[in-house]
């Protein structure tokens, strides 16, 4: 076991992005069991400089949270989403999966295609299976890279409405009945294109 915690991490290390254990068994000997020498490895690496961690259903050696100022420069993010972005991210991440449709209901204006690419692009999120409802529209739902940024190991983990709202992160809904229609006051107009907004699925 010793010898096979040896292979793990070093894979790991050499290992940009996160493994599934069956990627780990398929590098290794045959007969190695990389799910036992997983455990003992994360238990081993708790308290340490780096942490062995588990990102939705695969792992990696990432650096620990209380240390991440240390490399702040090499972890900062130019690239700023618009607020629409990051509406229709947390909607997403909330309530996966989730329909093109559904988004625009919960935000109460529609969603340009911009946005929605903008995400795919970032590969935060990703397209789910289909609903068995008129239309079979696609889902969305967020992804493993999404959860690797976010330091979280699935989406169980993410924030509740205390969190948020102690961390003045949700601003207060405007009273029912009060929403914009799909179509008025959209956020997303800037990113709709000259000859308007057209639909990301067609049947």
């Amino acid at each position: 076991m010793g010898e096979q915690e040896r292979m793990v991490e070093a894979i790991l290390f050499a290992t940009s992005e996160a493994v599934t254990v069956k990627e780990l068994n398929d590098r290794m000997p045959h007969g190695s069991d990389a799910a036992e020498a997983l455990v003992t490895l994360r238990k081993r690496y708790e308290g340490r400089g780096v942490n062995v961690v588990k990102v939705g259903d695969a792992w990696a050696i990432r650096t620990a949270p209380d240390l991440g100022f240390l490399i702040q420069k090499e972890t900062i993010e130019t690239r700023k989403l618009s607020r629409a972005a990051i509406e229709t991210l947390a909607i997403i991440a909330y309530h996966q999966p989730v329909t093109r449709a559904e988004i625009e209901e919960i935000r109460g204006v529609s969603v340009s295609r911009g946005t929605v690419d903008l995400l795919l692009e970032m590969e935060w999120i990703r397209f789910g299976r289909r609903r068995m409802t008129p239309g079979r529209p696609v889902t969305f739902v967020v992804t493993q890279d999404f959860l690797d940024h976010f330091g979280l190991e699935s989406a169980r983990d993410l924030p509740g409405l205390k969190e948020l709202r102690s961390a003045g992160l949700l601003e207060n809904r405007p009273p029912f009945g009060t929403m914009p229609q799909i179509g008025e006051g959209d956020v997303d107009a800037e990113e709709a294109t000259e000859d308007g907004q057209s639909e990301l699925f067609e049947d």
